[in-house]
């Protein structure tokens, strides 16, 4: 190979190495600029997955509604579920994480760790299967920026409007309307129970149709919420 040919070799990886910096930091720069777009209030975001659903023509059911139009119990039960932690950390749960790390560094089976922020800037931003390591990697510092951006108000709000209750059902009113034939206003406690419980297998936990092992969980997240008011202060 020539001097010429070899400079010719290194000018073109250079060219293309500086378009696939730029393409990156263009694909990081969009989390960024749509959390601030999604700050006010009459702004309706749409998550990765409705997103897909509306590109393949399959279409969804998804009916915004505000945190004042949901029954406390529904919110509050997604905390003690999911979050525990949700109204003191700031994105992400480091203790959580910790005892992740500590569980895969000893060679055991590791827990899930994510907060309802991590959730929500997955459904808005990333994708949802595979689960891999780099989306993991990602969700971090986008929920750590989503939480110092927006209240844990409007969080919980959107993450409540963009969840996935069934094949085409997002967000807790139309999930509310399917299941149990009601507004997301009026859902009791134990249907918001068992929406909250249905949530990480919307597919195979049926909220309106519970085996016993899913009333069971129902039942806990129940007795859980009425002892939760130190715990789910910051949606007042």
């Amino acid at each position: 190979m020539t001097a010429r040919s070899r400079r010719g070799s290194k000018s073109g990886l250079s060219y293309w190495a500086r378009r696939a910096f730029k393409v990156a930091v263009a694909l990081a720069l969009v989390p960024v600029v749509l959390t601030l777009l999604y700050a006010p209030s009459f702004v309706h975001p749409i998550s990765t997955l409705m997103l897909k659903d509306l590109v393949t023509f399959q279409g969804y059911d998804r009916r915004w509604v505000s945190l004042d139009e949901i029954a406390p119990v529904l919110a509050n039960s997604v905390i003690m579920s999911e979050d525990g932690q949700f109204c003191f950390h700031y994105g992400i749960d480091i203790n959580e994480l910790r005892g992740v790390v500590d569980d895969a560094l000893a060679g055991e089976a590791t827990r899930g760790a994510s907060t309802v922020t991590m959730q929500t800037v997955k459904n808005l931003f990333l994708w949802t299967r595979p689960a891999s390591t780099i989306r993991k990697g990602l969700e971090l510092p986008l929920a750590v920026y989503f939480d110092a951006v927006l209240s844990k108000r409007r969080i919980m709000e959107i993450y409540l409007n963009i969840a996935e209750w069934g094949p085409g059902i997002y967000g807790i009113e139309a999930a509310a309307q399917y299941h149990f034939g009601v507004s997301a206003r009026k859902l009791s406690r134990r249907q918001a129970a068992l929406l909250t419980v249905a949530l990480p297998n919307p597919y195979i936990r049926n909220p309106s149709k519970p085996g016993p092992g899913l009333r069971r969980l129902a039942s806990l997240i129940e007795r859980r919420v009425m002892r939760s008011a130190a715990y789910v202060g910051c949606l007042d």
